[in-house]
């Protein structure tokens, strides 16, 4: 049963960022569902993402903000930072607890104080500095290592098919 708190907060973040905007981002619900926004994330300047059209799923749980959303790419995608199967795995989208494995600090994870917008700009930020020390494709974060212009081929490469997906 969905919360009546994570439901106005989810309707007014979305407002908000349909009012304010955020550039090169867009945002929607998918089937009118306050709780899975559709976004679209225009690749940044000045990186190898580029030009690119990126959709992606932004799913919340009924516990938001206690807890924090998914995201996952729709767009295939070529990042260190991206699973195979699209799922971002960035820091303040894993849960608010300790780090088993002493990577993350706590305050790095998931906080109350974070939104879709603060996520969002995250994930810019991760396309623009891919950290290939904590991947969550390792075989993007080896090319990307030991054969940059064999990773910077294939980015362009999903750069130039994001654009006829859509």
């Amino acid at each position: 049963m969905a919360s009546k708190v994570s439901d106005a907060l989810l309707r007014r973040q979305l407002l908000d960022i349909s009012r304010n905007g955020i550039p090169g981002i867009s945002a929607g619900l998918v089937d009118d569902n306050i709780y899975e926004w559709e976004v679209i994330l225009i690749g940044p300047d000045d990186t190898l993402y580029e030009g690119g059209f990126f959709k992606a799923i932004l799913t919340f749980p009924v516990e938001y903000p206690l807890l924090p959303p998914k995201m996952r790419f729709e767009t295939p995608m070529w990042h260190p930072n991206v699973y195979p199967d699209g799922r971002v795995c960035i820091s303040i989208l894993h849960p608010p607890e300790e780090d088993k494995s002493g990577y993350e600090d706590a305050g790095e994870r998931w906080l109350p104080v974070h939104s879709p917008e603060t996520i969002l700009l995250s994930v810019i930020a991760m396309l623009s500095t891919p950290n290939p020390d904590s991947p969550a494709n390792v075989d993007a974060a080896c090319q990307l290592r030991d054969d940059y212009p064999g990773f910077k081929k294939r980015v362009r490469r999903l750069v130039r098919d994001s654009a006829e997906m859509l």
